[in-house]
């Protein structure tokens, strides 16, 4: 199975594959795209679990960004 990498994308370190894939199926390919989103949205994504939602929500805090 590919792996998909986080590398250029601004995504945090740690975030699982299955939430990588979720983004990619989303066409979401770089962190400032999840502001496109609310919460529920991201949280709906199949993939998408708690560790994923604490660590972009992080991410985007940390870059003054957040969910829709």
């Amino acid at each position: 199975m590919e792996r998909i990498g986080i590398e250029g994308t601004g995504f945090p370190e740690g975030l699982a594959q299955p939430a990588l894939r979720a983004l990619r199926n989303a066409g979401i390919t770089r962190l400032e795209q999840l502001t496109t989103l609310t919460e529920v949205e991201f949280k709906g994504l199949h993939g998408v679990g708690p560790k994923a939602v604490t660590l972009l929500r992080q991410a985007l805090e940390a870059k003054g960004l957040s969910f829709k």
